[in-house]
C-alpha cells in the first residue's frame, strides 16, 4: 500500500474531521496523531524523524492510504517527495480561531508533559513537543505575532513547493464538494464529519487524566 493523500496542514485545522472524511471516501486508513497514540510502535519512527533521521516511510505508513495532522505534516516535504503520485492536502482555517484552539487543547498538554511518569505517553508528548513547539514554532508558541508569521509562512511554502494540480488548500468548513472534486470521487449523501472540537478534546483529556489518577 502507498499513500494516496499527504496532509500538509497543521494540527487543529480540522484534521480529525478530515481523517474521517478521507476514510469515508475510500482513502483510509488515514494516519493521524491519534494513530501514534493507539500504536506505541509508531513512536520510535517519529522520534527518529524529529532527530533528523528520516525513517523508512513505507514502513511508517504500512497499511495506510492517507496522512493528516502532526507528526506527519511536519515532514510533508519529505513524505510528498517519497510518494510523488500522492495528492497533497493543505488543511487551513482562520489564524485567530486556530491560535485560540491550539492554546485550549494541544499546547497545554505539551507544556505539562513533564508531569507525566516516564513511559510511552511521556515519550509521545516529548516527541510532539519537539516537533510542534520547538521545530515548527522555534520554541515560541506563546507570541501570537510570531505564531501568525509561522502559520502563514508554512502555507506559502507549501504553495511554492507543490504543483498547483497536485495541491488543494482546504478548509473543512467548505464541506464535501471541493474535497471530492480534488480526489475525483462522488460527493456522499451524508453530512461531512465534524469532530474533535475544543470541548471534545478537553473532555477526552479530562477523562484520561481522571482514569490515570
Amino acid at each position: 500500500m502507498t499513500l494516496k493523500v499527504v496532509g500538509a496542514g497543521f494540527g487543529r485545522t480540522g484534521t480529525n474531521s478530515l481523517k474521517l472524511a478521507l476514510e469515508q471516501l475510500g482513502f483510509g486508513p488515514c494516519h493521524h496523531m491519534f494513530e501514534v497514540g493507539a500504536n506505541p510502535g509508531q513512536v520510535p519512527y517519529w522520534q527518529a524523524a524529529a532527530r533528523g533521521d528520516m525513517p523508512d516511510w513505507d514502513e511508517v505508513f504500512e497499511g495506510y492510504n492517507a496522512s493528516v495532522d502532526w507528526p506527519s505534516s511536519r515532514f510533508w516535504r519529505e513524505i510528498s517527495t517519497h510518494y510523488p503520485e500522492a495528492k497533497v492536502l493543505l488543511s487551513v482555517r482562520p489564524f485567530e480561531s486556530w491560535f485560540k484552539s491550539i492554546h485550549a487543547t494541544i499546547y497545554p498538554n505539551l507544556k505539562n508533559r513533564a508531569n507525566l511518569e516516564p513511559g510511552i505517553v511521556r515519550d509521545r508528548r516529548d516527541m510532539a513537543y519537539e516537533i510542534v513547539v520547538e521545530q515548527t514554532f522555534g520554541g515560541d508558541l506563546e507570541n501570537i505575532d510570531h505564531a501568525r508569521t509561522v502559520f502563514e509562512a508554512h502555507i506559502a511554502e507549501v504553495h511554492r513547493t507543490i504543483a498547483p494540480d497536485r495541491l488543494l488548500t482546504y478548509d473543512v468548513a467548505e464541506g464535501w464538494t471541493p474535497l471530492c472534486a480534488f480526489l475525483g470521487v462522488s460527493v456522499p449523501d451524508t453530512p461531512f464529519p465534524r469532530t474533535n472540537s475544543t470541548g471534545e478534546f478537553q473532555a477526552r483529556v479530562a477523562a484520561r487524566n481522571a482514569s490515570a489518577s
